[in-house]
């Protein structure tokens, strides 16, 4: 059974820091890329960092580059997003995401929700001002 289970969400102040993991179990690590989405309400969901597991190769959006650093580790099959300086308008439900890996991590970042293969449960991060 494919498992994405994210954590790591929660409240902080603006300035702050949080890291969210992603543990996966039922597919081979390798094998897929992994992406972190967040949506709030009345939005559609975006692809925030994306990290293919071949290369290793890494997208993020603009609003988050030289903020967020996605990463994994194999051994754990589990991918994290460390998230610095954090504003207010990061506050959202952050998912993490599965896909096969046959792409650059940009266009896994970009793609429509229906076209990831599997989704964690999400977790949520409150960044006050």
């Amino acid at each position: 059974e494919v498992q994405l289970q994210a954590s790591g969400g929660g409240l902080v102040q603006a300035g702050g820091s949080l890291r969210l993991s992603c543990a996966t179990a039922g597919f081979t690590f390798d094998d897929y890329a992994i992406g972190w989405f967040r949506q709030v309400p009345g939005k559609e969901r975006e692809g925030v960092a994306c990290i293919k597991g071949s290369d290793s190769d890494t997208h993020y959006e603009d609003s988050v580059k030289g903020r967020f650093t996605i990463s994994s580790d194999h051994t754990k099959n589990t991918v994290y997003l460390q998230m610095n300086s954090l504003k207010p308008e990061d506050s959202a439900v952050y998912y993490c995401a599965a896909v096969v890996d046959w792409t650059t991590a940009e266009v896994i970042c970009g793609m429509p929700t229906y076209e990831l293969d599997y989704w964690g449960q999400g977790t949520l991060v409150t960044v006050s001002s």
